[in-house]
């Protein structure tokens, strides 16, 4: 690739053109579909469920409201999804995008045993061209997916052009790590336990070099709140979870 190419994206540590990034992430993701969700229990020790227990909690989803509609992006397995649809009440609505059929696959298989499949509906679509129209979600969440699209601020814009006025954006991300001792610890971990996982509990290991390698190149988190601000929301703030393995940021459509 030339270095005249202005249109690249990181995809791990390499730079690749901005057109390949997204064909290359989803076939990462079609790898290992079927074992994510094991694999992230692997990989946190148990702790992904916390998080997104808390995730979930923070966005607190009415249990009274008639209607309540949440867009969950890159949530493909329905992890977030069956949370919301069991924590919020009977007009609470659900709709997963995700650009892996391989992931929505998983996740429509799993509905049906995790909540009979009634509130939550599954849909193929890419978070920087969402095919919803304007101002129709009340909440968009998105949960370690952000940091695999390719142009991030598309993402935030389709992000907020969904939302209704006074809709919420709730982003659960890997971060970086901000007690000294502990970052250590963990870049040692990620790079070398993380893949070796991988290679044992689905036969490659190279897949989940590339995601502890997107953890290491997303926007720490002031940069990524500042890039959420930059779209148009407001009251933008960050939570760290795990001394900021990951962390919540919240903003608002006004």
């Amino acid at each position: 690739m030339s270095d005249k190419d202005p249109d690249t994206a990181a995809f791990g540590y390499r730079q690749v053109a901005a057109g390949e990034k997204q064909d290359l992430v989803n076939e990462v993701f079609a790898k290992v579909a079927a074992r994510y969700d094991q694999m992230n229990d692997l990989m946190s020790a148990g702790l992904h469920r916390l998080w997104k227990d808390d995730f979930v909690a923070l966005l607190s989803p009415p249990k009274h409201a008639r209607s309540f509609a949440v867009l969950d992006v890159a949530g493909g397995t329905g992890d977030i999804a069956f949370r919301i649809a069991r924590a919020g009440g009977s007009g609470t609505r659900i709709t997963v995008a995700d650009i892996s059929p391989e992931m929505i696959t998983e996740g429509q298989r799993r509905a049906v045993r995790e909540i009979g499949g009634e509130k939550c509906k599954f849909t193929v679509a890419n978070a920087e061209r969402l095919p919803f129209a304007d101002k129709s979600f009340d909440a968009y969440t998105i949960a370690f997916g952000i940091r695999n699209v390719t142009h991030i601020e598309k993402a935030l814009g389709e992000a907020y052009r969904v939302l209704k006025p006074g809709g919420r954006f709730l982003c659960l991300e890997f971060s970086h790590v901000a007690m000294p001792g502990i970052d250590r610890f963990y870049d040692a971990y990620s790079m070398t336990a993380i893949p070796a996982m991988g290679k044992v509990v689905t036969g490659d290991g190279e897949p989940y070099r590339y995601l502890v390698e997107s953890i290491r190149t997303f926007p720490d988190q002031e940069r990524f709140k500042a890039m959420i601000e930059a779209a148009g929301f407001a009251r933008v703030t960050f939570r760290n979870l795990s001394a900021g393995i990951v962390a919540i940021h919240s903003g608002w459509r006004l």
